[in-house]
């Protein structure tokens, strides 16, 4: 796992910036299916942070099929690798559908997506 650095003062709470470094090391292929992530409490003190954050962005993660708790032995990058993408295109096949039922145009359906996204 390549260093993770939590920005403070920025507007994204901590535990969505821990959360996304993750995905973001998994589709890199630098965190691979099987590899074990620290500790709860050993990543909040390297990453200067309250353990409940990072127990709220493993969660998260878990709740996405990112990761998987072996209880005591830890916890893992999941076997599936990255879901996020899959549900990421299920939801835009799911807007699509919809737009096309209201009867609104591509480009117009693209910018309201382009606005969502700001």
């Amino acid at each position: 796992m390549r260093p993770i650095v939590i920005e403070h003062y920025s507007s994204v709470p901590p535990h969505e910036q821990l959360r996304l470094a993750i995905v973001a090391q998994v589709r890199s292929g630098d965190l691979r299916p099987g590899n074990k992530i620290p500790t709860v409490r050993s990543l909040a003190e390297q990453l200067g942070i309250a353990p409940n954050t990072v127990a709220r962005s493993y969660r998260d993660l878990e709740k996405l099929g990112v990761v998987e708790t072996r209880g005591r032995a830890g916890t893992f990058i999941a076997n599936t690798g990255d879901p996020t993408m899959d549900e990421a295109a299920r939801a835009a096949a799911g807007y699509a559908e919809t737009v096309r039922k209201l009867g609104i145009a591509d480009d117009v359906a693209l910018d309201l997506i382009r606005a969502a996204l700001r």
